[in-house]
């Protein structure tokens, strides 16, 4: 998996935006709120992740995954090198992800965005 692959399966998302954080973090979000950040300076590169109460006990079990610096208590995960998950499993984190945190927008803002 490539930075490039990992953004578009995260702009395929509706209501996506992306930029850049804290000088070099590439951080996608929907509704302002971040759902998926990328180590860019980072070797090998990183990607953290909202997921579940339930998945982060099973993920920080496995040795690609450890508690994200600063979000572990919002159930948040580090892939410590983005290429030793395949396209498939990127693709149902980044969408679970996602949809955790559209979730918990205002009904408001998914109604804007059109995802209510």
């Amino acid at each position: 998996m490539t930075i490039e692959e990992l953004q578009a399966i995260c702009q395929e998302l509706p209501g996506v935006t992306e930029d850049i954080k804290w000088e070099h973090d590439l951080c996608f979000s929907v509704g302002g709120k971040m759902f998926l950040v990328v180590g860019l300076s980072q070797l090998p590169t990183t990607a953290s992740f909202k997921v579940t109460p339930e998945e982060f006990a099973n993920l920080t079990s496995r040795a690609d995954f450890v508690p994200a610096r600063y979000l572990a208590r919002h159930h948040w995960v580090l892939v410590e090198d983005i290429h030793r998950l395949p396209a498939q499993e990127w693709a149902l984190h980044a969408g679970q992800s996602y949809a955790l945190v559209v979730a918990r927008l205002p009904k408001k803002v998914q109604q804007a965005l059109r995802l209510a």
